[in-house]
């Protein structure tokens, strides 16, 4: 006998259509699959659509994480050090932190506004010490972080501002995208995400110099793809000097052609994609809002405007959430953690250098203890909304 649930509303959807499945027949047909002219013309049109002046695609966001902190750590420069004290809010992804704890920074965790799950320029500089050199702010699930605010506080400390935006492709603040307030920012175009390249991600900066090294890290620390006029490396006279000159230690976490093939295909409909979404929001927002039982994510004011991939639910106690999990899963809904959940909840945490700010993380444990989310797909989900509060509603009576 099977007893298996079939899925009615599943956590990720694919968003291809004729368009994406053409673009990559194509680009295998070319028999160029590695990164070439696809992948330059894929950072042009992505640093258009998001207003930065440079784009660099990598193959995942999480490598795009990597190559933003060690760009930032890069000597060529002398920006951030080992043992420099960055803020970072509680709530991430795994590869958030990852990378600074690789580069020697020490973390100082904040906790995490419990509406909107990001970390306010105001708690960051409470939290601030002689030590702090940079801050990272994190937008989760499409909506954005008050990033203006961490801008402005970031300027006037003189720190380094490391914007990670993976969640949060097309949300704005104040008509500015997210993803282009820090000096560096990263961008996940992952399966589920916003804009799917299959794996993928991409770094944006206006900082001619930070995209010099990114362009570097990303392959193997060579100078092959610096454009001729760089200052990073002078063109030596002889290509043959040039094409294998080694500048900085990099790695390999190169995008392939058929990924920005397809990522060209996906920007020519994130306007529509996007739309579905926001009316998706809408009637998420109208069925769940003004409920003591739950707590679902939401901004301050209105000068953010959100895309979220996924819709959140904070209960009130770990036994409720323990109570509604089977119970969607018997109906067919797919659900998980709010993003990585807790920085501090996880055992990973244990091999990091880090502290925690006086009155500890209420907000983002709670997050992490009695939250998760559902997916937001790029289709109308009007019923599959009515039915998630329906089995709310029942079983939290």
């Amino acid at each position: 006998m099977n007893n298996k649930v079939t899925v009615r509303w599943p956590l990720t959807e694919s968003t291809f259509g004729p368009a994406e499945k053409q673009a990559a027949i194509e680009v295998i047909e070319s028999g160029r699959v590695t990164m070439g002219e696809k992948v330059r013309e894929f950072e042009t049109r992505f640093a258009e659509y998001v207003g930065a002046r440079h784009a660099v695609m990598m193959n995942s966001g999480s490598s795009a994480n990597l190559v933003a902190v060690a760009a930032l750590a890069s000597p060529y420069g002398g920006r951030l050090e080992p043992g420099d004290e960055v803020l970072v809010p509680a709530i991430g992804w795994a590869t958030t932190y990852a990378p600074l704890a690789q580069y020697g920074l020490r973390l100082r965790v904040v906790d995490v506004d419990i509406t909107s799950l990001a970390t306010t320029a105001a708690a960051f500089a409470r939290a601030a010490t002689w030590r702090t050199r940079a801050v990272v702010s994190v937008s989760i699930l499409g909506t954005p972080a008050p990033l203006d605010e961490i801008r402005a506080l970031a300027a006037a400390r003189r720190w380094w501002f490391f914007e990670d935006n993976c969640e949060s492709l097309g949300a704005s603040v104040n008509g500015k995208q997210a993803g282009t307030f820090g000096d560096v920012g990263t961008f996940s175009t992952f399966f589920s995400h916003h804009l799917n390249t299959i794996e993928g991600g991409v770094l944006v900066t206006d900082d001619s110099t930070l995209r010099d090294l990114a362009v570097c890290l990303r392959s193997h620390g060579w100078a092959r793809d610096l454009d001729p006029t760089s200052p990073l490396y002078p063109r030596a006279a002889s290509p043959f000097d040039s094409a294998y000159r080694f500048l900085i230690p990099g790695y390999n976490v190169r995008p392939t052609e058929i990924s920005a093939a397809i990522g060209l295909a996906q920007l020519a409909r994130l306007a529509e994609l996007t739309e579905e979404r926001r009316a998706n929001q809408v009637e998420f927002y109208l069925r769940f809002r003004g409920d003591e039982r739950w707590v679902i994510q939401t901004l301050d004011s209105n000068r953010g405007d959100r895309v979220p991939f996924g819709f959140t639910l904070i209960l009130r106690t770990q036994a409720d959430r323990a109570k509604v999990l089977p119970a969607l899963t018997a109906a067919g809904i797919d659900f998980r953690l709010i993003t990585g959940g807790c920085f501090t909840e996880h055992e990973a945490s244990a091999l990091y250098k880090y502290d925690v700010v006086p009155g500890g993380l209420p907000n983002a444990v709670r997050a992490h203890r009695c939250g998760f989310f559902v997916g937001n797909h790029a289709r109308n989900l009007s019923e599959e909304i009515a039915l998630l509060h329906r089995i709310l509603d029942r079983v939290l009576t």
